[in-house]
């Protein structure tokens, strides 16, 4: 059969996909407690809760498939997230780390929406409509949140700029990691 290729390749990626998303339920809430901003604590909050409907919309596709969601690891969430760590672990002050972490959660985003975007495609071609239907209610979700992260940087990396560099007259501040809570390092 032509399409068991397609379909065993579309089963990798969800299983990729839920590999993926695993991983990041761990990491948001360290992202959480790693950013100074409020709303960015929120915008990483938020996106755990959808992160975990996103587990159980692929859940949901593995019952329809009749197959188990495990037995891949997603090495390029795995890649991002390392990323993503080392940068909370850096000496940068409060407004640069959390410019540094919106750019971190927003390539997480990017990898998301090209997988989701990929198995959507192959749902279409493998004619399952409900399967395609979850994918892309998830898919319209991980765009939402990279459009807010880009608007929530727009101010965040201003102060960024303003932050990194003291004020006429004024010494530097910024702030190192033994003058930071010990909450803040991931």
């Amino acid at each position: 059969m032509k399409n068991e290729a397609l379909r065993q390749l579309y089963i990798d990626e969800l299983k990729d996909l839920y590999h993926a998303e695993t991983q990041l339920v761990k990491a948001l809430p360290k992202m959480a407690k790693a950013s100074s901003s409020v709303e960015l604590a929120a915008r990483f909050e938020e996106h755990l809760n959808q992160t975990k409907g996103h587990l159980e919309r692929l859940e949901q596709i593995f019952e329809l498939l009749e197959e188990s969601p495990k037995g891949r690891k997603c090495l390029g969430m795995e890649g991002l997230l390392k990323e993503g760590a080392e940068i909370m672990g850096e000496d940068y002050n409060d407004e640069v780390l959390d410019a540094a972490l919106i750019g971190a959660a927003q390539r997480v985003e990017h990898y998301e929406i090209a997988g989701y975007g990929t198995v959507r495609t192959y749902a279409d071609l493998l004619v399952e409509q409900d399967q395609a239907e979850l994918l892309a209610e998830t898919l319209k979700e991980e765009k939402e949140t990279d459009a807010k992260l880009t608007e929530l940087a727009q101010d965040i990396n201003l102060e960024a700029a303003k932050g990194g560099q003291p004020e006429k007259g004024e010494p530097g501040k910024i702030q190192t990691k033994e003058k930071r809570k010990p909450s803040r390092a991931a």
